[in-house]
């Protein structure tokens, strides 16, 4: 494994930190994902998660053979995915008001942050089939697919707070 696979499984290190590196990973990608928001909309998001997702299989799938290991919890990579694909709502939201980049409101973030961690941790129907798919797929695909729910969830809450409330 090279370092660079290293350091994207690890997120940067955040993968070493003590009790709950998942959480510390998730907080960790959303000033990430605000930063990338402010540099180029939603567009820029979802690239940068479409690209950390491929390079996530890469590291993960470099680490496990390493290793021998099936999900170790310092991969956190696939929570940094799961998190911004849990932002894609705002982020989209805030681009298609062309409000200002530096626009990125917490209870949007809040809310995807709370609903990511649910669904990654509880790991319900549909998040518990993807993370039985083999190897580095099963690894990054739970939290695709909890990421994907919880981006329900904060178009749902927007929708909510700004068509029938706004």
């Amino acid at each position: 494994m090279t370092r660079l696979q290293r350091q994207i499984a690890l997120a940067g290190g955040l993968g070493r930190l003590p009790q709950a590196p998942g959480t510390w990973a998730s907080l960790g990608a959303i000033p990430a994902a605000w930063a990338l928001h402010a540099l180029g909309g939603f567009a820029l998001l979802a690239l940068a998660t479409a690209a950390m997702f491929v390079a996530g299989l890469w590291a993960t799938r470099a680490w496990l053979a390493e290793t021998g290991e099936t999900d170790p919890s310092e991969i956190v990579v696939d929570e940094v995915v799961g998190l911004w694909i849990a932002l894609w709502p705002l982020s989209a939201g805030l681009s298609a008001m062309g409000a200002p980049g530096s626009v990125f409101p917490w209870p949007g973030w809040v809310l995807g942050f709370l609903a990511f961690r649910f669904f990654d941790i509880l790991k319900p129907f549909p998040v518990n089939r993807a993370e039985r798919l083999p190897g580095a797929l099963g690894v990054m695909a739970d939290d695709v697919v909890a990421g994907v729910l919880a981006a329900f969830v904060g178009a749902a809450a927007a929708i909510v707070a700004h068509g029938l409330l706004g």
